[in-house]
Parts: C-alpha cells; structure tokens; sequence
C-alpha cells in the first residue's frame, strides 16, 4: 500500500512536476493479476484498482490498516472500468458490468474479486473511508442512478453525471459516488471549476483513448498547476484544491468524495477569470 502525507497549499507552488505527480497523480491503478492500493491521509482514503486477470483476488486489510479485515472499521464504493466482472461477499454474489457501481458497507467480509471467463478482464476501482456505522451492501447498475444532465456543447462541457452512492441514492456513512460521461465532442469535465473545502475529491479517469490525456487543473484558484492524465489514472484533490479538466478528447470518470458532509451542492464555485 502506498501511502501519501497529507498536503497544505503553501507547499503547491514550489513544486516540480514530478513532485506534483508523486503527491497528487496515482498513475498505476490497474496491474492483471494484483490489486494497488493508495492511502491518502487526506481524510484517510484508500483508492486503487483490482484487475482479476486469470484468477479471483481477495480485498484483505494491509498493515497499514491496522484492522482484522479491510471492512473492520470502513466502507468502499467499487465500480467496475473494465469487463464484467463479479464480487463475492460471503454467500452473496454481484455481477457487475461495466459501469455498474457496489457499494460495501462496514463490517462485511473481505470480497473476493473475479473476471467473467471469455472476455477482457474486469478493473475494479476501489475508492473507500473510514466508517462508523454500517449501511446495506447495495448494487447500482449503469443508468440507475441519480442523473443530472450538465453543461452546454457550445462551452464544450455537455455531460450526463450519474451518483450512485448519496444521499437520494445508495446511503452510505460518509462517501458520495458516481460516473461522469461526457457527451461526443465535448471535453470539459467541470468548468466554473470549484472546492469542496469540508471534502477530498478523487478523479478515476477512464474510456479514454491511449494516445490522449486529460489536463487537469489544481491547487488553489489563484495558484493552479496542472497534471496531465492517461487513461485509468486516478488524481486526488485536498479539500483546498479546485478540480478540473479538459481532454484531448470525450472520456468518462470516477468521482468519488469523503470528509465533513455528503451535500453534493456544497461547493465554491470559481468561475474562469478568477482562474489563475
């Protein structure tokens, strides 16, 4: 398990870019065969992958976690980026295609991951908080969710957003879930940009072409750099940090949150001029 220090904005400006990238940018979250797990400590998330190629593999409790298991004290939101794929949890069994979204709530056995035969193998992305209490296992399935149609092609940001895990939605103690999909020919994912200051954000990008990046914007509105994104790479936001980003082309990903509250409108709008 990789682990990363939580961070203030006064240290964003000096940075380097391989700086930037070794604090911010999880650029390995899928290997066949092997789960990668990051720990953040902002608000002690735990992001990473799981890609059961030619066998199941078991989400157990790293050292690190200082837990029996890896559901001890936390909850996790998975949504599966690659083939379809299926979770094990004791005796209840859930396939997931691509797309679809679990939610895991506290106290649950450790789930064992696995590929269905015959197709590309499922990547399971693993976004989980710290919980304390238990809510219900629950699976959400593409276009189940709460979905809101944003944006406009004219500012080229038109997009269906999707949350799976929230309050109007699958509860859960403390995450809040789900799937942006730009529309064709669009390539902004959130743009007036914003903060979530009682929150971390974390991108999973994905459904992005190999030989296209997104760039996406952080640090404070008027000190952002920017990080450029591959496919299936995954960025974590500090509270303070605004998040945003354009691709050289359409592309869909992960947004995930953890911290103060789950109210998705709680956030501070940063329009393009006050951009710096």
């Amino acid at each position: 398990m990789d682990q990363r220090h939580a961070t203030n904005p006064e240290q964003l400006p000096g940075m380097t870019t391989a700086e930037l990238r070794r604090h911010y940018l999880v650029e390995t979250v899928f290997t066949p065969d092997a789960i990668h797990l990051t720990y953040s400590h902002h608000d002690r998330i735990v992001l990473g992958g799981a890609c059961p190629a030619s066998g199941p593999l078991t989400l157990a409790a790293e050292p690190e976690l200082r837990s029996a298991s890896f559901f001890e004290h936390r909850e996790a939101g998975l949504v599966n980026v690659g083939g379809p794929g299926r979770v094990a949890l004791g005796d209840q069994l859930h396939d997931l295609p691509h797309g679809a979204c679990l939610y895991i709530g506290r106290g649950q056995p450790d789930p064992v991951l696995s590929s269905h035969a015959g197709g590309d193998p499922a990547r399971f992305y693993i976004f989980s908080a710290p919980a304390h209490s238990a809510f219900p296992t629950a699976l959400v399935l593409p276009g189940q969710g709460v979905t809101r149609e944003l944006g406009d092609p004219l500012t080229s940001n038109e997009r269906s957003l999707n949350q799976y895990i929230c309050p109007q939605g699958v509860l859960s103690c403390q995450i809040v879930m789900g799937v942006t999909s730009l529309h064709p020919g669009n390539i902004w994912n959130t743009m007036p940009a914003h903060t979530h200051d009682r929150r971390t954000e974390c991108y999973l990008y994905f459904d992005l072409p190999a030989d296209a990046r997104v760039v996406h914007l952080c640090g404070q509105p008027d000190e952002t750099r920017h990080l450029l994104v591959a496919d299936q790479q995954a960025v974590i936001s500090p509270s303070w940090s605004v998040h945003a980003g354009v691709g050289t082309a359409a592309y869909s990903f992960v947004w995930a949150m953890a911290g103060e509250n789950q109210a998705f409108d709680d956030m501070d709008l940063v329009t393009a001029a006050e951009l710096r």
